[in-house]
């Protein structure tokens, strides 16, 4: 991956302050600031000094890759039941690019077993199915890659809170594992010839929809192809560029609600590509009773809408995406 700089509003934030000395530390005050500043500002960061090392970065890119170059056979075989009437699972699992324009895996937390019957028998808890062909060493590189976002999810959730003066240490229940439902996702874009959507906007074309995230925080792997576009307060598209240093950071619709619009939920898109692109999103989430209110975080003022817990949130919210309409 060649290494970028981001153009226009968003800026890029070293977190090893926080990751070194803990969101509490003096060290970290400026990160902050910083993050106060871009989540209210734009709700969209890049971030290096994460601690993920590259090693497990090239990992996971490359399970993904080699899971998309699988016979389409063996790719259905870990399907939903919308696509493969013998799965146990509607949520979790493959779903085909005849969907939205690009084909994707949704892997829920590894260490969700069969013997966890409460969670089991609750929506979008489920145990991950994996194609046989990949291997113990591709779901070992998967777990840990899970794992180390895991992580830096809550790290990142940390320091939102305590920028907006709320008490970090209630992110660690309502993130627990597995109780968590962060979502690993590999995106597989195709050399595309016709896109998904032409952008009502400025007429671009797309190989994503415009849109915003649903969830909390999202923290984005994205190949060298590119692409991926925000829009500023001032109207405009602005490009993030890849950054083989950096993740991207986002907040969605969630965490507008129970900061009371002090962090932005902000569209973007991705612009059609003639080659071939990979994204990596992971969907940082909290357990199925987290209720989604300032209170739950310490956080002062009220929450935007009701205070809904996340299942409710989380069903009302995937309508609106069509590769999670999962109706047989």
């Amino acid at each position: 991956m060649s290494r970028g700089s981001n153009s226009g509003p968003i800026p890029r934030i070293d977190l090893s302050p926080v990751v070194c000395h803990g969101v509490d530390a003096p060290e970290a005050r400026g990160v902050l600031e910083q993050v106060r500043r871009a989540g209210g500002e734009i709700g969209f960061m890049t971030v290096t000094g994460h601690g993920v090392g590259r090693e497990k970065i090239e990992a996971v890119a490359d399970c993904a890759r080699r899971f998309f170059g699988l016979a389409g056979e063996a790719k259905s075989a870990v399907a939903p039941r919308r696509w493969n009437a013998a799965s146990p699972n509607h949520y979790r699992g493959y779903f085909p690019s005849s969907v939205n324009g690009k084909e994707g895996f949704d892997i829920g937390d590894p260490q969700l077993d069969a013997s966890r019957d409460a969670l089991l028998a609750r929506p979008y808890y489920e145990t991950n199915r994996f194609p046989s062909e990949l291997g113990s060493g591709w779901v070992t590189a998967v777990a840990d890659y899970f794992d180390a976002l895991s992580q830096l999810g809550r790290t990142v959730m940390e320091t939102m809170v305590a920028s907006l003066g709320g008490k970090p240490a209630t992110v660690g229940h309502a993130f627990g594992r597995p109780e968590s439902l962060s979502t690993l996702r590999f995106n597989g874009y195709p050399a595309q010839h016709e896109p998904v959507e032409i952008s009502k906007e400025d007429g671009a074309p797309l190989a994503c929809e415009t849109h915003v995230d649903s969830g909390l925080v999202t923290i984005l792997f994205q190949d060298e192809t590119g692409g991926l576009q925000v829009r500023g307060r001032d109207r405009c598209w602005h490009e993030v560029l890849p950054d083989e240093d950096a993740f991207v950071v986002n907040t969605g619709r969630a965490m507008a609600r129970i900061t009371n619009g002090r962090f932005a939920a902000t569209p973007h898109r991705v612009l059609m590509t003639t080659v071939e692109r990979l994204s990596i999103p992971f969907f940082f989430e909290p357990r199925y009773d987290c209720r989604l209110a300032a209170q739950t975080f310490g956080l002062n003022g009220g929450t935007r809408g009701e205070a809904l817990d996340y299942e409710t949130f989380l069903r009302r919210s995937l309508a609106k995406f069509p590769e999670y309409d999962r109706t047989p």
